[in-house]
């Protein structure tokens, strides 16, 4: 037993001396620095936990758009082992495209031809034993390697889609998305978007750190046990958006109808973001 406790010691070292190698290579950028988040933790609710993270990602040109519904329009679909959370008695769903980057495993590096692609989530809010997080209604990738490998270690809901991201003048994102996976309901995103203001970070108790400072993400497995991964990042550095959104079905698979009225958003350009692995969720 000691020598296997010596052996993983010595792997978790290497693995770390990796990691610092690599956070230093010439040129380094948001892509191969994720793990300077740790040391940013000023706006976490509670400790990172002690163990290493295992997954790094950087995520770019990035809007959030959420919409307020009534409670019991959402509690509907959660999992009865989650309490949905609300902010001034709303429920909020959410609903955000952006291109991930830099996906790589813990003293790893990229590899450029899985790494980079588009993604679009659509997510609420829940709550379990005072830690509020994130659950996902559905993730949508380009990637199919990328929503396999999400589906078999994170037991979270990918779908392959086709998708295509245009970076246009004065900072204008077109986005589009179409899910095309044969085990998944037909769902489509298409909009064009870009910021409209000076960046900031969202104040402790407001809408804005509600909706987007989140430091882990829920799920259930087989026997509908609660899962949660542990999530770290700086403070998001949110800008106020402007978004013509030309169509979006990706709630009606759930049956949620989205209010007429327009979206709260943010962007964000850019946001460096590690992950643990699923450990079981406790009340």
């Amino acid at each position: 037993m000691a020598l296997i406790g010596a052996g993983q010691q010595g792997l978790r070292s290497a693995i770390a001396l990796s990691e610092a190698l690599i956070a230093r290579m010439p040129g380094a950028g948001a892509d191969l620095t994720q793990g300077a988040a740790i040391g940013q933790t000023a706006n976490r609710p509670w400790r990172v936990p002690a163990e290493p993270w295992r997954m790094a990602q950087t995520w770019r040109d990035l809007l959030f758009a959420h919409w307020a519904l009534p409670p019991e329009d959402v509690a509907r679909i959660l999992p009865a082992e989650l309490e949905l959370d609300t902010f001034d008695g709303r429920a909020w769903v959410g609903v955000t495209p952006f291109e991930l980057s830099g996906l790589r495993p813990r003293g790893g590096l990229p590899v450029p031809a899985v790494s980079r692609f588009p993604e679009l989530n659509v997510r609420t809010y829940v709550t379990l034993g005072g830690k509020p997080g994130i659950y996902f209604l559905s993730l949508d990738a380009a990637s199919l390697l990328a929503v396999l490998a999400a589906r078999r270690t994170y037991r979270l809901p990918y779908f392959q889609a086709r998708m295509a991201i245009e970076r246009r003048r004065a900072g204008v994102i077109d986005y589009l998305s179409e899910r095309i996976a044969s085990d998944g309901e037909p769902a489509a995103f298409e909009a064009e978007y870009h910021p409209s203001g000076d960046a900031f970070a969202a104040t402790t108790g407001s809408l804005d750190y509600f909706l987007t400072e989140r430091y882990c993400l829920y799920t259930i497995d087989e026997a509908g046990r609660p899962l949660r991964a542990e999530i770290q990042h700086p403070p998001w550095p949110l800008q106020p958006a402007v978004a013509a959104i030309r169509r979006n079905t990706m709630t009606r698979p759930w049956g949620i109808r989205l209010p007429d009225e327009p979206p709260v958003l943010h962007y964000s350009r850019v946001q460096r973001v590690v992950i643990w692995p699923l450990r079981p969720a406790t009340p």
